[in-house]
Order: structure tokens, then sequence, then C-alpha cells
């Protein structure tokens, strides 16, 4: 057998020869300690993923949407209200999000504080984070019907 520490120019002493086995005794050992900590690593994994509660894949997902097809009896204000203002201001909107930071109901169709007046101001100059409304969007008489119908409130529409 050839050791790597025997230099070839004589015969193998029985020392050299023994601390090449040893060495090659450790290597082995070594390999069957990290196999077997391998071994019991997948074990531990597979008992834990089974024993384990699903992990929550992040936030609850969003409200739906609210539009005129999830409420076609919606007419009048209500209706503009859904196709101009719900995108933003109905259940999951960032309008929403932004305003319940601040007050304690943040959905404007379940409001019973707002005044037509206030929402035509509110709309056409922007308020806060919500940018200032055009009469090319909305025109006067929409918006309008649709302050009136806030006014209203509160509304069950938003549920």
């Amino acid at each position: 057998m050839s050791n790597p520490r025997h230099s070839g120019l004589g015969p193998e002493s029985p020392s050299t020869r023994a601390s090449g086995n040893r060495s090659r005794i450790k290597s082995g050992m070594t390999i069957v300690a990290g196999l077997l900590l391998a071994g019991c690593a997948a074990v531990a994994t597979a008992q834990q993923s089974e024993s384990a509660p699903p992990a929550q894949a992040g936030p609850p997902p969003a409200p739906p949407p609210q539009t005129l097809s999830t409420r076609p009896d919606a007419s009048g204000g209500e209706a503009l209200y859904v196709a101009k203002c719900a995108m933003c201001h109905g259940p999951g909107g960032m309008g929403t999000g932004l305003l319940a930071r601040r007050m304690d109901t943040p959905l404007l169709e379940e409001r019973d504080n707002l005044a037509a007046p206030f929402v035509v101001i509110a709309a056409r100059n922007g308020i806060g984070n919500m940018p200032a409304i055009p009469r090319g969007e909305v025109s006067d008489e929409d918006l309008q019907a649709i302050a009136e119908y806030l006014a209203a409130g509160p509304h069950g529409g938003a549920e």
C-alpha cells in the first residue's frame, strides 16, 4: 500500500503505516458522523413540518372591490359614488385606510356626520392625501348627487 507520507525512497516503516491507517479511520468516522447528523436533521425537520400548524402566508386578503356589478341596484348618487369614489373610499381602498388612522368610522358611506357642502369642497380642493377631483372627471351635478347621498348616510352599501 502506498502512503502519502512515505517518500518512496525505502521500505515503509510500521509507524508510518499505522499513522496512515489512523488517518483513514478518522476520515471514515468523520464521514459516518456527518451522515448520521444529516439523517437526524432530516427526521427532525420532517416531524416539525408534520406537527406544526400551517404558516400564514401574509396579511388577510383584501375585501372585494365595490363596483356597479357588485351593487346592481345602486342608482343616482349611490351609483355615482360606487363608480367614482368607492375604489378609494370603499372597503380596502387607500382612502379608507388613511382615514382609519384618524377616524373611528373611515368608510364614508357609514358616516353620519358628512355635510353635502363639505363633501363638495373636499372633493374639488382635495383634502389630506386626497387629490382634487377636477370637473373633467366628475361634473358639478354628479358631485352634488354624490354629496347628497353621503350626507343622507349612514348607508349599508359598503358592507
